[in-house]
This record gives C-alpha cells, sequence and structure tokens, in this order.
C-alpha cells in the first residue's frame, strides 16, 4: 500500500502525513496531561524520546517484531512517568512545570553520553518499520481511547481537578492517584509516537529531544484549544504543515508564527476549537 501511494503521492509528502500523524499521537498524550487533567508539563519530549530510544535499541539488538517494539517503548515511558509523577505531580503550576523541565534535561543528557544510544553522535541504522497506514491506525485508535477517557467517570474526575481540584478531592477523588494515571497514559502515547518516529527517520539524535520539542508539542496543544480532542488535531496539523507552506518566506517563519499566536490570544484565547468535543460535536443528537 505504501509503494502505491509512494507512486501516487511524492514521497516527501507522505513522509510529512507519516509525522504529522505522529506528532498528533504525541500531541493527544500532552492533551491528555495539560488538557483535560490541567498539570502543565514541559517534559514532553523526554518520553517521546525514551520510547524512541527503547524501541531502536530493542529492534538493534534483540531482532524483536515490530509491535513489541512499538509496545515496549509506550511501557517504559509510562512506567517512568508513573515513578516521576509521585513527587512531581504534588507540585502544581509552575513549580510543576520546572519540575518536568528539569527531568526533560537530566534524560537527554543521559542518552548524550550512554554508549548504547550512540552518544552525542547519534543512533544510526534503525530498521524502517514506520508506515502511514500503521501511523493513521493509531491516530484514529488513540483517537477514540482519547475520546472514550474523557466521556468516562475517570474523565470527569480529571476535568474537575483541573477546575479545582481542592473541592474534588472534598468529594472523594484521590487527585495525586488520578494524576498519576492521566500522566501514564499521556506518556504512553508519547511513547509509542517516540518509536515510530524512531522507525521512521532511522536515525536519533538527543539534541531532536530537548526542550524545544517539549515546546513544540504544547504549542500544537494549545494553538488548537486546550482539553480540545479536534483542536489538538487541528493545532497539529496547522504548526507541522505550516513551515511547508512557508517555506518561500522561510527567513520570517517565526514571525508570522509570533503574529498568529498573538492574534489568537486576542480573538481565541481559548485556542481555535477550545471547548469543542468529540462527543458534542458528532454524538450528541444521537442520544436524543
Amino acid at each position: 500500500m505504501d509503494n502505491i501511494l509512494n507512486s501516487i503521492i511524492n514521497p516527501y509528502y507522505v513522509q510529512v502525513l507519516t509525522l504529522l500523524g505522529i506528532y498528533i499521537i504525541a500531541a493527544l498524550g500532552l492533551n491528555l496531561i495539560t488538557g483535560v487533567t490541567g498539570q502543565l508539563s514541559f517534559g514532553h519530549a523526554a518520553f517521546f524520546s525514551i520510547g524512541a530510544y527503547i524501541s531502536a535499541i530493542i529492534s538493534l539488538n534483540l531482532a524483536l517484531p515490530f509491535i513489541f517494539s512499538l509496545i515496549i517503548g509506550g511501557m517504559t515511558a509510562a512506567l517512568i512517568a508513573i515513578l516521576l509523577g509521585f513527587p512531581t505531580l504534588r507540585l502544581t503550576g509552575d513549580y510543576l512545570g520546572i519540575a518536568t523541565l528539569g527531568f526533560g534535561e537530566i534524560v537527554r543528557v543521559i542518552f548524550t553520553n550512554m554508549k548504547i544510544t550512540g552518544g552525542a553522535t547519534g543512533l544510526a541504522g534503525i530498521p524502517r518499520e514506520t508506515s502511514i497506514l500503521i501511523v493513521y491506525f493509531i491516530v484514529i485508535v488513540t483517537v477514540w481511547g482519547m475520546h472514550r477517557i474523557q466521556d468516562s467517570r475517570f474523565g470527569r474526575a480529571l476535568v474537575a481537578i483541573r477546575e479545582d481540584e481542592i473541592a474534588a478531592e472534598s468529594m472523594g477523588i484521590n487527585s495525586l492517584w488520578y494524576k498519576i494515571q492521566a500522566f501514564a497514559v499521556g506518556s504512553f502515547c508519547a511513547g509509542v509516537a517516540g518509536a515510530l518516529y524512531a522507525h521512521l527517520l532511522q536515525y536519533l539524535n538527543p539534541s531532536d529531544f530537548g526542550f524545544s520539542r517539549s515546546f513544540e508539542f504544547l504549542t500544537f496543544v494549545v494553538l488548537g484549544g486546550l482539553g480540545s480532542i479536534p483542536g489538538t488535531i487541528l493545532g497539529t496539523t496547522i504548526l507541522t504543515l505550516a513551515p511547508e507552506f512557508l517555506r518561500i518566506v522561510a527567513d520570517y517563519r517565526m514571525l508570522i508564527y509570533g503574529a498568529l499566536m498573538v492574534l489568537m490570544m486576542i480573538f481565541r484565547p481559548n485556542g481555535l476549537l477550545g471547548g469543542v468535543s468529540l462527543r458534542k460535536t458528532f454524538f450528541s443528537g444521537k442520544k436524543k
């Protein structure tokens, strides 16, 4: 199927669309953490890199099937998120953001200095297993999963924590445990997206997973609308494809981004699709 697509569409565009799908998976994970639960995280790129490196190392050294390396990459990111969540998710606001930012830098420095990850020169020779069909199948599963979570009792508890954590706890919600679960699920998505990324580009370098990558994921979610699944997809699509459309004015690209963000904060402070949910958009009529 990929060969057919490459014969119809320019392979470069197929590559861009595949990367878009990978970023959507990672951004939906961050939307659950930041948009739905209200936990400011600047360390999403760290979980993205953990999934990428673990999956790549497993493929290169153990020769396991791609699906196993994909799942193990995601589960490793989720496990580390749980271990990190117990001490850090007691923090709120800026303090949590600083803690996750520090964690992201620690992970990047570790990967830069480990022999098995290729150090600063990077890890090459990763087998190409990711295809556009696999990526968009996982995108559909992720969107369905996120919709089910947000429409469940668990999702409503997360929203209650975001709106007023003290009031939520007074209603019997164990906020720390709920936040850790959301953190683990969002990090699992980042890990899976990272594994897909590794097996698409076939090369990993620690410099690709710094603060700027975390900020990029956060921008996807904020532009689209915090807590909105359609908004996250729209924000990711706009900011991933924008560099392709703005190639002819590449020198002024950041200036245009800044102007767009200012206009959005004036006219749409909640994001382009803030407050829009899949259930309200597509399923509310069926329940009448």
